[in-house]
């Protein structure tokens, strides 16, 4: 169930090449790595439930937001929210 889930945010992600701003496509870039983490940590850890993956991501974001600017960080956040809507 989690792996399903993972791959239809990253094919979300895919669709959305052709259309996807600059800011989108470097959010999604970014966003895919955190999303395949928090995919792998959680089959490890065997939990099935998309809301405890959700806020994987969201505390993976969260924990990597020294990486990004501020703008960036935004659109990243942003992007994530709209994905997993």
């Amino acid at each position: 169930m989690i792996h399903d889930y993972e791959q239809k945010l990253l094919q979300l992600i895919d669709d959305n090449i052709d259309s996807a701003t600059d800011d989108e496509l470097f959010a999604g870039g970014y966003l895919r790595g955190h999303i395949s983490l928090a995919a792998a940590d959680c089959e490890q850890q065997g939990i099935t439930d998309i809301m405890q993956m959700q806020q994987k991501v969201k505390q993976s974001l969260l924990d990597a937001k020294s990486e990004l600017s501020p703008s960036d960080w935004q659109l990243v956040q942003q992007y994530s929210d709209k994905l997993m809507a």
